[in-house]
């Protein structure tokens, strides 16, 4: 039997029944696993994985998020956030500003160059989306929404 990724699943489907195929945090790191190599194949024609993507998304947001902001809210050890942000700015798609409110801090903001990329990203992503969830009706993706919002932000 095959899947839509054209993977065979005959081997998967006898480990649906494990213990392990319904623990939550099992399952959520499946599902991110997915997610993200989806997304980080539609998203490499634009020389963008989904760590760069996501602070391009950030950045171009009108938040004005600092580096350090960058790093808590995707939950990334400040360390990593430096790269990336060093990357975007080389190719011209972010710029960093002195923080009005903390001059040691740097808010990060999209260029023009960096809004155009941002926008056809995002709808690469919202395409890699639907694909993955197709199984769903627009109210579980809805709730889903919702539920995983509560456990990431709530927590």
């Amino acid at each position: 039997m095959a899947t839509k990724t054209g993977i065979a699943t005959a081997g998967i489907e006898r480990f649906l029944g494990s213990e392990l195929a319904g623990d939550i945090e099992f399952l959520a790191a499946r599902t991110r696993s997915l997610g993200s190599a989806r997304a980080n194949r539609l998203l490499a024609p634009m020389d963008l994985k989904v760590r760069s993507y996501s602070v391009l998304s950030l950045a171009c947001s009108n938040l004005a998020p600092t580096q350090r902001d960058l790093a808590e809210f995707l939950s990334l050890d400040p360390s990593q956030i430096v790269p990336l942000v060093d990357a975007l700015e080389a190719r011209g798609l972010v710029e960093r500003h002195p923080d009005l409110h903390d001059r040691r801090s740097k808010v990060v903001a999209g260029t023009e160059e960096g809004h155009k990329l941002y926008l056809k990203a995002r709808r690469a992503t919202a395409a890699g989306e639907s694909v993955t969830m197709s199984n769903l009706s627009e109210a579980e993706r809805t709730t889903l929404r919702e539920l995983l919002s509560r456990i990431a932000f709530d927590s």
